[in-house]
């Protein structure tokens, strides 16, 4: 590993520029659909912008978060084609929020069947939290179809990683951390995940929804360097995405992301001749920056920035400007 490949710029960013002032404008999918790739679950993908541009695939968080587009906004859209698939019960696909026939091996065998179907020869992976460990996955299962990733937020699913997001973070938020314990009856506290998770898989939504809302609640809370009391609002208000969202990563979490132990660092070496870059914001305390440097360590071919101002949320203005310059440093060097 080169330490010279490691970047904590004071900051990356213009602190009176806005996110939309940092992003590029919005535009509309050229292309939609839904595959069917099992027999209970249809995936939705979209496109955007030049498709015969640069293909790059967006590899949501969560598990269960979906694609929006900010997530598309990083790339400049007369040059890449931009592909967003919501993976399974996430969002728009259907059905939403089923955990049945829902594993890691099945999200990889869908991005490889939206790439035929796409007609696409390569691509670079924009993976984020969840989506981070996803790309990385399925870069180790087909390396020749990976130009590169950008990932942001590094998670390699390991059972810490997935307790820290549990348990750990009252370190940080003591407060926030006690609401979202003390939701649960005294005798259920022992065991915070499988509680959360029988819970959100009850059929009856007086039992699933309000644990949702308390989990989502916690986690919005813990996403951000400062406090944004306007995106819990936000995240709180769609109670059909809160369920879908905590249902499949309560699903995900409880069965340790379907990995082997240390799975993702031990089967590195599959992509060592890719280019990464890792961008990871300093105060993460929901995918923490142990495991971001873990993975420049096992990858020689990595870039790793710290962004110096942020937390783990994408929205975090340094954050959304390294993924940009990124992705235009690519556009203007081919390569990341």
């Amino acid at each position: 590993m080169d330490h010279n490949r490691i970047h904590v710029p004071p900051s990356v960013y213009t602190p009176n520029k806005t996110l939309n002032e940092i992003l590029y404008p919005e535009t509309s999918a050229y292309d939609e659909g839904y595959l069917k790739v099992s027999s209970v679950h249809n995936v939705y993908y979209a496109q955007y912008g030049n498709p015969d541009g640069i293909p790059v695939l967006v590899v949501h968080g969560g598990p269960g978060a979906g694609c929006n587009t900010s997530h598309v906004r990083v790339c400049d859209p007369t040059y890449f084609r931009i592909i967003c698939l919501d993976q399974r019960g996430a969002v728009r696909s259907q059905p939403m929020g089923e955990i049945r026939e829902n594993t890691t091996l099945d999200l990889i065998a869908d991005m490889e069947k939206l790439r035929m179907h796409l007609n696409i020869d390569q691509w670079i992976l924009w993976g984020f939290s969840w989506g981070s460990a996803l790309s990385l996955a399925y870069s180790q299962h087909y390396p020749n179809a990976v130009i590169g990733l950008v990932l942001r937020g590094v998670f390699l699913g390991r059972e810490e990683e997935c307790l820290q997001l549990i348990n750990n973070m009252k370190d940080h938020f003591p407060e926030a951390w006690q609401e979202f314990a003390e939701f649960l009856p005294e005798n259920e506290r022992h065991d915070l995940l499988k509680a959360y998770y029988l819970r959100v898989i009850d059929p009856d939504p007086k039992v699933h929804l309000p644990a949702a809302k308390a989990f989502m609640k916690y986690d919005i809370i813990c996403s951000t360097l400062l406090k944004r009391d306007d995106l819990v609002e936000q995240f709180l208000e769609n109670s059909v995405q809160v369920l879908c969202v905590t249902r499949i990563f309560m699903h995900y979490a409880y069965h340790q992301c379907f990995f082997t132990p240390n799975q993702l660092l031990n089967n590195a070496h599959k992509i060592k001749h890719l280019p990464v870059t890792i961008i990871h914001g300093r105060y993460d305390v929901i995918t923490r920056p142990q495991a971001a440097y873990e993975l420049h360590k096992a990858l020689p071919n990595s870039k790793l920035i710290f962004i110096q101002d942020a937390g783990h949320a994408g929205i975090e203005p340094g954050i959304s400007t390294a993924v940009v310059k990124t992705f235009n440093n690519f556009k203007e060097c081919k390569e990341l």
